[in-house]
């Protein structure tokens, strides 16, 4: 398994400095890049499945343990202050409950029972779409619930770092990310974790894309929770409308901080 698998180029490592080491992880990081643009068409494919899913009602649920739970629960909460959406349409399911975000809980990921009572319990649709993710493409708290979901007649993704894994053609759509073995042997956190991040990124941001959270590159739904974020809208209103700062949050603070809100009114004032 190649993630499992010692690096020849990291032999050495507890004699390199600390500045050889920033130099080696930053040339091994350089095969993460290498393998998203090989995947590129089944990340594609996967964005739309989870746009067409948002679009319909329905939740885009992630599978995961250790760094892949804690990577996409990462995601799923980044989705409603990002995008203005309601909790609950992204979802993270992780082997050994919430604890296991901010704790490790090792062998909880042996136990796909859990992800199917998991799912079970969010009354899983076929309105939804499952995304199983795991370095090893091997995980049974994973491979489980995304067995359990595909009879359930719900679109599955597979998203493994090691060819061959059993997940990759367990579900719908595989999409390997082949980063190899890890400077640090078997640390998955590091190329596979990275590998993992980007894939999430593109699949949620682009899903959102495609259902018009955003005009040209900006974010109109963002929610306006802090005076950072107040900053943004006003930011965004004034690159999108004709109007002054100043002019741009009296019309924010007139429509409770939505963005969408001032856009339409603008454009009806055309």
């Amino acid at each position: 398994m190649g993630t499992e698998s010692r690096n020849p180029r990291s032999y050495g490592l507890d004699k390199m400095s600390a500045r050889e080491i920033v130099r080696l992880m930053n040339e091994e990081e350089h095969i993460v890049m290498r393998a998203l643009t090989k995947a590129e068409p089944e990340i594609a494919e996967a964005i739309e499945r989870a746009a067409d899913a948002y679009r319909r009602g329905g939740r885009i649920i992630y599978l995961g343990s250790g760094t892949s739970g804690r990577i996409a629960q990462a995601d799923a909460a980044e989705m409603p202050p990002t995008f203005g959406i309601l909790p609950g349409r992204f979802v993270a399911l992780v082997s050994g409950g919430a604890s296991a975000v901010e704790r490790a809980v090792e062998d909880a990921e042996d136990d796909p029972h859990a992800a199917i009572i998991a799912l079970n319990a969010l009354n899983v649709t076929p309105d939804d779409v499952v995304i199983g993710i795991a370095a090893s493409g091997t995980t049974p708290f994973v491979r489980g619930g995304v067995r359990h979901a595909r009879q359930k007649g719900i679109w599955t993704c597979g998203i493994a770092n090691n060819p061959g894994a059993p997940l990759l053609t367990e579900a719908d759509l595989g999409i390997l990310i082949e980063t190899g073995p890890e400077v640090l042997t078997g640390s998955t956190r590091l190329k596979a974790g990275t590998a993992q991040k980007l894939v999430l990124n593109r699949i949620s941001t682009g899903a959102m894309v495609l259902n018009g959270k955003v005009v040209e590159n900006l974010m109109i739904d963002v929610l306006a929770k802090n005076q950072k974020l107040k900053e943004r809208c006003v930011r965004i209103v004034t690159a999108l409308c004709p109007l002054t700062a100043d002019e741009a949050q009296a019309a924010l603070e007139s429509h409770e901080w939505s963005i969408r809100a001032v856009l339409e009114t603008a454009r009806t004032q055309v």
